[in-house]
């Protein structure tokens, strides 16, 4: 492949990357053919030396992702993070995936639990409002009881939520190095 298919190949592959991003890692890539040349070889060598494009572009993607990740982690950047990092191969499609939905599955299950029980005595007096004659002190207070259990459940969610991702930002970043195969042995 000649330089200027694989640079036009590496420039659509990273389009999704800000501009300033994407002409960074271009002009390094510039340099690289250009050091391999001052070397002796051809742009066919080069190119095959340093890989697919395609595949260059997706690592590239889930680091900044990740990078992304870990300056603000908010919901869409770990999203964003997650689909960047199973398209690193097949085998991130069980490895990553798997875990990303029943982690998903953990914190949604939680603040549901603790936003539910909060709000139960609300439901009570809608409850009280609809149907007049079923009113009972017991169900009142007993709702009031989930609410203190609910604002624990809440305030032990946010703590675990941080924690959960930090967690899983950091096994991302495992799996890319993994499939990098930037992982050494001390």
């Amino acid at each position: 492949m000649s330089k200027e298919a694989f640079m036009k190949k590496l420039e659509r592959a990273l389009v999704k990357l800000p501009v300033a991003e994407r002409q960074d890692i271009l002009e390094d890539f510039h340099e690289h053919f250009h050091v391999g040349m001052q070397e002796g070889k051809d742009e066919a060598e080069i190119a095959a030396a340093l890989g697919s494009p395609n595949q260059i572009a997706k690592e590239l993607l889930a680091t900044y992702y990740l990078d992304r990740v870990g300056e603000e982690s908010n919901v869409g950047n770990v999203f964003r993070a997650v689909w960047a990092v199973i398209g690193l191969g097949f085998f991130n499609l069980v490895v990553v995936l798997g875990p990303f939905i029943a982690v998903l599955g953990c914190i949604v299950g939680g603040w549901t639990v603790g936003v539910a029980f909060i709000v139960s005595p609300i439901l009570v007096l809608l409850n009280v409002i609809i149907y007049p004659d079923t009113f009972r002190l017991f169900d009142l207070f007993a709702s009031i009881g989930l609410t203190g259990v609910g604002l624990f459940i809440s305030i032990g969610m946010f703590y675990a939520t941080r924690f959960i991702v930090k967690l899983f930002i950091r096994y991302l970043s495992y799996n890319v190095k993994l499939v990098k195969g930037g992982l050494k042995h001390a």
